[in-house]
């Protein structure tokens, strides 16, 4: 169809009145395809700002984000498509961009490349061109280009490809407007559109040919018959399973026939497409000098390497994390605070109302409330630091450093940098996990990323060792928990990786981008988008979980030693037996859920000793053995994660049943050590 073709489609009566036909302008749909790393999401973000909805594809846990731009007196709808290498059915990524481009027929399609990688950014426009759809290439990263020696001649490109070639540098809004221009021109002026198409190599242009006179009308509809043509001679799984089952036997069976005679044709479809790009980028991009070493390849000289990449690493790493502390914990104290502040006004004015009213809202919601915003305050601080890492082209590299010793435990190298944030705070690290392309990967990192002893389980330990024994076994008992529950983290990765999550193998394939410098609006963006999801999604479950405690901690008569929590914790006493620990120690566990810290306030309550730090240790000293402490220590190191893990946990794997398995898994996971090390530090000690 001709662009004039589809412009005729663009408006529909909506009235006749005095023998005329007035006419509204429908809304002008435009996909944003491109490779990972060219800046596809800064060109959106640029054009949407906050105009724009983030959710998932449907029955997907790819991220969807639609947004509007208005411009020239109409109205554009941007949809980000997922970032793909390819439109080959290897990935969910692949299936939602194809499927869209295909099934709903975008009016343009704009292709985002990097022009410091055009080669390989063009592969992409290669497989979109069989597809009938306009396309626009956006050559962004212009300035990127030039720093790395290959300069990009756009009129050159632009007249060798037969398609609109906008240059771009979206980091510094350089070029948005004139790609909206050429989209409009495109769209409304009857621009003509006579794209140079790639060809199969010529010694399998017959199979080409054969092959499509067997499908000939047979080919469901949506589905271009040229592009399925070339599909089956790649070996495309989805659209072979769709033509096998839209043609009868007979010419299914001369169809592959065909291809098996000619087991090479994928190759042949890829060669024609690669010896397009190199006719079309011969005059438009220039080559840089032979030995010329560009900024990229200096500086991964060391973040690449072996040794000094890893200790680069955790320079960078550290330094991350030491400044989310310094900022975040402050920021999240101050809101605690006033929270705190909050509920000190808000008891004095509920004194004539039902006390569970008034325990309700003081000690039930406005604490919910407070851990919410708390978190927030921490999360955004951890937001900009991921963003930032990810936007310069640094976690690549961490990805890249970390891969072997990952994929030892059945996870992508892009886990490594959520799951070292997990030591400052679980849920930074669980939403950190959306880096990971894959949704098994990702799967496998949320569900391991309890088993990381965060900041507040590291000094609640170190609060506890000290009581029970001397500072020098102090330390090793500290130590001890942690590696104990890294161990065990690895043995539940490689649990899942070869028994309930099977089936994907996670080589590493990834391209390791320019470095660039990152751009405030994607970043700013991506930390408002995250915020605003946590506090709709994952932070409605962490106030539901803070109600539901208090309630269970207050009824049925108002006090915690004699309330359902209590009568639960009564009721584990045999399991607390085997443990050495009464149903208070129990109890105290339970009460971790909300938060670490919330262990230590329910025990001075349970055992009396709330006036004094000094009071709570003389307490549990008598309360427990030292071998008691220690199944103690494992089984609250191992417990289930606080609230706002969980929360973020059901956020991030989109499924209660997931996070629910990894709940009951934890909590025999930590029951059996903590009876375990008891039995054993009972013999030796």
């Amino acid at each position: 169809m001709s662009v004039q073709e589809r412009k005729q489609t663009e408006t529909q009566v909506v009235e006749r009145q005095a023998g005329r036909l007035e006419m509204v302008e429908r809304t002008i749909t435009v996909a944003l395809a491109g490779q990972p790393n060219t800046g596809k999401s800064t060109v959106f973000n640029v054009l949407t700002g906050l105009k724009q909805h983030v959710g998932n594809w449907p029955g997907k846990t790819v991220e969807r984000k639609v947004g509007t731009v208005t411009y020239n007196g109409s109205t554009y709808r941007l949809v980000d498509l997922p970032g793909t290498y390819s439109l080959t059915a290897n990935s969910p990524e692949e299936l939602i961009a194809r499927n869209f481009i295909i099934k709903e027929r975008p009016d343009v399609v704009v292709v985002v490349t990097d022009a410091a990688m055009l080669e390989r950014n063009l592969y992409l426009v290669t497989e979109l061109l069989p597809l009938s759809v306009p396309v626009i290439i956006a050559l962004n990263m212009m300035d990127v280009a030039e720093q790395e020696g290959r300069p990009v001649d756009p009129k050159v490109l632009e007249e060798a490809t037969g398609l609109r070639v906008v240059p771009m540098v979206a980091a510094k809004n350089q070029g948005v407007k004139e790609l909206l221009a050429v989209v409009h021109d495109l769209v409304h002026d009857g621009v003509e559109y006579a794209p140079s198409k790639p060809e199969v190599r010529e010694d399998h242009r017959a199979l080409l040919d054969d092959v499509r006179a067997q499908i000939a009308g047979s080919v469901p509809a949506p589905y271009p018959e040229d592009w399925v043509t070339l599909k089956l001679l790649e070996g495309d799984k989805a659209v072979t399973e769709t033509m096998k089952g839209s043609l009868d036997p007979a010419r299914w069976a001369k169809v592959e026939g065909l291809l098996r005679e000619h087991d090479d044709a994928q190759l042949a479809v890829a060669s024609g497409r690669y010896e397009w790009i190199e006719r079309m980028t011969r005059a438009a991009v220039e080559r840089p000098k032979v030995g010329a070493i560009t900024r990229t390849r200096r500086f991964d000289r060391i973040a690449t390497h072996p040794v000094w990449g890893v200790f680069t690493m955790l320079g960078i790493l550290i330094t991350a994390i030491v400044a989310a502390m310094a900022i975040g914990i402050p920021i999240s104290m101050g809101i605690m605070n006033g929270i705190s502040s909050l509920g000190t006004v808000v008891a004095p004015l509920l004194v004539n109302a039902p006390a569970w009213i008034s325990g309700l809202v003081v000690e039930g919601i406005i604490p919910g409330v407070g851990a919410v915003l708390a978190f927030l305050g921490f999360l955004i601080v951890c937001f900009v630091l991921f963003g930032l890492l990810e936007d310069i082209g640094y976690m690549a590299r961490v990805a890249y450093v970390m891969d072997r010793a990952m994929r030892r435990i059945g996870l992508h190298g892009k886990s490594f940098l959520p799951l070292l944030m997990g030591f400052v705070c679980n849920i930074p690290a669980v939403v950190g996990t959306r880096v990971i392309e894959t949704e098994r990967a990702r799967l496998k990192a949320v569900l391991l990323m309890p088993f990381v002893p965060c900041m507040a389980m590291t000094m609640t330990l170190m609060f506890y060792a000290p009581i029970f024994f001397s500072p020098g076994s102090a330390t090793l008992v500290v130590l001890g928990m942690i590696l104990g529950a890294l161990a065990l983290m690895a043995l539940t990765g490689i649990l899942l990786d070869r028994v309930v999550l099977p089936g994907e193998r996670i080589g590493f394939i990834m391209e390791l981008p320019l470095y660039h410098r990152p751009n405030l609006r994607t970043i700013g963006t991506f930390v408002w988008q995250r915020a605003r999801q946590f506090l709709t999604k994952a932070g409605t479950v962490i106030l539901a979980v803070a109600v539901g405690i208090w309630a269970l901690s207050y009824f049925p008569n108002g006090e915690i030693e004699t309330s359902i929590l209590a009568t639960i914790g009564h009721a584990l006493t045999p399991l607390g037996r085997l443990m050495g620990l009464d149903w208070r120690m129990l109890v105290a566990l339970f009460t971790s859920f909300v938060s670490k810290e919330a262990a230590l306030a329910s025990l001075a309550v349970l055992l009396g000793a709330a006036d004094s730090e000094a009071g709570l240790m003389t307490a549990l000293q008598a309360a427990i053995t030292p071998a008691a402490a220690l199944g103690y220590l494992a089984t609250q190191m191992l417990f289930v994660p606080c609230l706002a893990t969980l929360g973020a946990i059901v956020e991030e794997s989109r499924s209660w049943k997931w996070a629910l398995a990894i709940l009951a898994y934890l909590l025999v996971i930590a029951f059996t050590m903590g009876i375990l090390v008891y039995q054993v530090a009972r013999l030796v000690m």
